[in-house]
């Protein structure tokens, strides 16, 4: 008998507790406690947290913050700030770029990134040669057999030797090329 009730009142506080605790911690729209709550919170021994409801996430980077933070594409950088391309790379899109790296760009002919450099619309170019409308993952890539390029040139498919697929960014997806495309004249 005396085991029942002990298991009984445990049972009735457990559920009080819990109601009380329920009734008090009420998540805000703001997905916190307030300053009472919180008071509470801690008086209760945080009883119940409100764990990361309401927390935001991290924001995935852009196109462009995603080549700068990988270090190796400081040439492709420095070739869209040129070209006057970084809001457009940095905008909604969403772009799949083929981004060549700087061993791509130290591959290239001698004098032949100083040029393109120094011609703002050829380096758009072939820059924009290197960007396809929409967010196109390596299997959508490899399903195709030519992909239009916001260069408006399309671009075969079996012609891209990608190094490194998939890096996906906020407002589209980065393939890693080993070379710079030039589209025909």
């Amino acid at each position: 008998m005396m085991k029942s009730t002990v298991i009984a009142l445990i049972a009735a506080s457990s559920l009080t507790v819990a109601g009380a605790a329920a009734a008090q911690y009420t998540l805000q729209k703001t997905g916190g406690l307030s300053a009472q709550q919180s008071a509470d919170s801690s008086a209760a021994g945080e009883f119940i947290k409100a764990g990361s409801y309401g927390m935001k996430q991290a924001a995935k980077p852009d196109i462009v913050d995603t080549a700068v933070s990988a270090g190796s594409f400081s040439t492709l950088v420095q070739a869209v700030q040129a070209a006057g391309l970084v809001e457009t790379l940095k905008g909604d899109g969403p772009f799949t770029v083929f981004a060549p790296t700087d061993e791509a760009f130290a591959k290239l002919p001698a004098g032949t990134l100083e040029a393109l450099l120094a011609d703002k619309e050829k380096l758009t170019a072939v820059l924009t040669y290197h960007v396809v409308p929409g967010k196109l993952d390596a299997k959508a890539v490899t399903s195709q057999t030519e992909l239009t390029t916001v260069q408006g040139s399309n671009l075969v498919v079996g012609d891209i030797k990608i190094a490194t697929t998939d890096i996906v960014t906020s407002n589209g997806v980065i393939h890693v090329i080993d070379e710079v495309l030039i589209p025909a004249s």
